[in-house]
């Protein structure tokens, strides 16, 4: 049996937050390398000092390690980009945990992007979506699923937001139960556009996506255009809405559906504007929130005022719909 070995680079700080976001996706058996446990082996075995690899030291200087490993299957690969998502969103959301890269043994980036596409495959969400990876869409059985559902194209790469993640599930099937047509959507942490191209499609009027990451401007775009959605109803914006007054001043207010499948500590952030960014009538979807987060972040969402309508789960992950 083939096994692949993987590492996220992290923090100290950021090692828990790492270990749960894996043991959320089913992966529990992890190995931590920790910087701040070295040192404190260096600082207690001072006499030993003089057998210290010095490029050990150099190697362990600034970098906390979580290695874990996945069949070399088709299950292994499906699972490891969940993984890869779901690190690049809790990288855009947190700032402290370094520079959660994730690099495996004996297969280069390109390797395993490629293979992954050979197990990723058109998924059905919800009663109307099916989300299909542009290099699908021309199988003869691919078009007759899309000739009954609402297609979704995407081609992800390795933005976070291609539907294959609980969370992103969550809230597409969230959306595909509150748009009924003529909407105005915000998407805030919109990675590859997924959520808020969804909601075009399935008949809002307009839709403004914001992220942090400047990647994700052309990526959502690009999917946008494959899903023949033009700028004149699709805008898409980089910025941080919780630091940037200008940008909350830009976005305005007056939306009826305002996305966020970001993670709990963002969505604890949002809660006290999300008020002002709604229409009367409108509604907040917000997804991305672990299990043992669930209950924190449904307290802050109504200490801001907002109604819980709905509250959906799968796999370990919570989303809410609010007024």
């Amino acid at each position: 049996m083939s096994w692949l070995e993987l590492h996220i680079d992290t923090t100290h700080l950021g090692l828990e937050m790492v270990e749960t976001l894996l043991s959320s996706l089913g992966i529990d058996g992890v190995v931590i390398d920790d910087e701040t446990e070295f040192q404190d082996f260096l600082e207690n075995n001072h006499q030993y000092w003089d057998y210290v690899d010095e490029d050990l030291e150099r190697q362990m200087q600034g970098k906390s390690q979580i290695t874990f490993y996945l069949q070399a299957d088709e299950e292994g690969f499906a699972k490891l980009g969940e993984v890869r998502m779901a690190v690049q969103a809790l990288k855009e959301a947190r700032a402290d945990c370094g520079t959660l890269l994730m690099t495996m043994n004996d297969m280069r980036d390109a390797d395993w992007e490629n293979n992954w596409k050979q197990y990723y495959k058109p998924m059905e969400i919800g009663e109307r979506l099916l989300v299909v990876p542009q290099w699908e869409r021309e199988d003869p059985k691919v078009q007759a699923m899309m000739a009954s559902r609402v297609p979704l194209i995407l081609e992800p790469g390795l933005t976070f937001g291609t539907g294959s993640h609980a969370t992103t599930r969550l809230c597409l099937t969230a959306l595909e139960r509150t748009v009924r047509g003529g909407e105005k959507v915000l998407d805030l942490g919109c990675g590859s556009g997924i959520l808020s191209i969804a909601a075009l499609k399935l008949g809002a009027a307009s839709a403004l996506a914001v992220d942090i990451d400047d990647k994700c401007l052309d990526v959502a775009y690009e999917n946008a255009a494959m899903n023949g959605i033009g700028r004149e109803t699709y805008t898409v914006k980089v910025g941080d809405i919780l630091e940037d007054a200008a940008l909350r001043a830009e976005l305005g207010g007056g939306y009826d559906v305002v996305l966020a499948n970001i993670v709990a500590d963002v969505i604890i952030g949002l809660a006290p504007m999300v008020r002002s960014l709604l229409s009367e009538r409108g509604v907040f979807l917000c997804s991305g929130i672990i299990d043992d987060r669930a209950e924190e972040v449904a307290d802050k969402l109504r200490q801001a005022g907002l109604e819980i309508l709905e509250t959906r789960s799968a796999e370990g992950w919570f989303a809410y719909t609010c007024r």
